[in-house]
């Protein structure tokens, strides 16, 4: 079960707007790419003609976290309040002790391995060579490139002010090499090459993307921005495996492509979710690389380089912070917004996730 505050939440939402009450809702849950997964959802329903428009989005916080009580303290509370008698009830809170009371604090830990995604991250990073200097210019690029965008307005009518809040207070715009040169490494501070500057932090926020079938957004005078045209999901085995615990989206993407029939470089925009600047650069020297593509991904050989002018061109999660499930509607959003900017085109959209996961998906108009 849930914790009671969010147990049904998307449709606590619905009750809570504007929406009709006959609305259903429901949610999922796969990490960091919970937002596109419900966006692909939503849009297959749509494919399918079992409904003509839908909400998907996805919400996120750290700053208030869940915090448990022990399993020893449970117990106790849970047999206290199934007892038939106040003996028995006293019997079991006698039975606390301690330790009980110690909460149960979150953990940034996959619970197969008791790593953080960020300890995971600096291994990849390492057996691919990227290199610290790499990474901090990802992230300076992704900070100058998403205070740009604000300065010119672009997120303007996608951000819904919140008790005062209009823009992502974790964006640096001063943000440079030299700065972010001074960081030590948090995952290997002996020999490891990410810091907390080229890593995404935790933040809160959420997202809604409206999907709807062309006829639906037609009779109801709304524009298409873009259109929703594929999605691949892929899992790795970072467990027995060792493989990469964030290198499922190079799984996942020349799956995608093959199935669309268009190359790696048949693209105007290229959406990477910046879990940690690693992670980018790691996906994209695999998919450059003839022997993973070929032993690994599946396909005839490497896909080649992209274009780095195309990518993430309004910044990403490196300087909006990452709130989990509404990244890949921040995403979807804003790649909608640049193809219709643009008049036409393609955008490629890749999320890794926690345990092992990646969410693909490609834009068009």
């Amino acid at each position: 079960m849930k914790h009671s505050a969010d147990f049904n939440l998307t449709r606590e939402c619905v009750l809570g707007s504007k929406l009709a009450p006959e609305t259903p809702a429901y949610d999922i849950q796969q990490a960091c790419g919970t937002g596109l997964e419900a966006a692909i959802l939503v849009a297959n329903k749509i494919a399918l003609g079992q409904i003509d428009c839908g909400i998907a989005g996805g919400v996120d916080t750290t700053s208030d976290a869940p915090i448990a009580i022990s399993s020893g303290l449970r117990r106790a509370l849970m047999n206290a309040n199934a007892a038939r008698d106040n003996g028995s009830k006293i019997k079991a809170l006698l039975s606390i002790r301690p330790k009980d009371l110690k909460p149960a604090i979150p953990k940034n830990g996959e619970p197969r391995t008791g790593m953080s995604m960020g300890e995971h991250m600096q291994i990849t990073a390492n057996q691919w060579g990227i290199t610290r200097e790499a990474q901090d210019e990802l992230t300076v690029n992704s900070h100058l490139n998403l205070a740009r965008a604000y300065e010119e307005g672009f997120f303007d009518d996608m951000i819904s002010p919140f008790k005062g809040l209009e823009r992502d207070n974790n964006l640096r715009p001063t943000s440079s090499i030299e700065a972010l040169a001074k960081l030590k490494p948090v995952f290997d501070r002996k020999n490891g090459t990410m810091t907390a500057g080229n890593s995404t932090p935790l933040t809160d926020g959420a997202s809604v993307v409206l999907l709807a079938s062309e006829e639906w957004a037609k009779a109801n005078n709304l524009p298409v921005l873009a259109y929703l045209r594929l999605g691949e999901v892929a899992a790795v085995d970072f467990v027995e495996k060792k493989e990469g615990l964030l290198m499922a989206p190079a799984y996942a993407l020349p799956r995608l492509l093959k199935k669309a029939d268009v190359s790696l470089q048949d693209f105007d925009f290229y959406e990477f979710h910046e879990a940690f600047a690693s992670q980018v650069l790691c996906t994209l020297a695999a998919l450059n690389d003839d022997k993973f593509c070929r032993d690994k991904a599946g396909v005839d050989g490497a896909l080649g380089e992209i274009d780095r002018s195309k990518l993430n061109v309004n910044g990403s999660s490196l300087a909006t912070g990452h709130p989990f499930a509404a990244t890949g509607g921040r995403i979807l959003v804003s790649l909608a917004k640049m193809i219709n900017q643009k008049g036409s085109g393609r955008g490629l959209i890749s999320i890794c996730a926690a345990g092992g996961q990646g969410v693909t998906a490609i834009v068009e108009k």
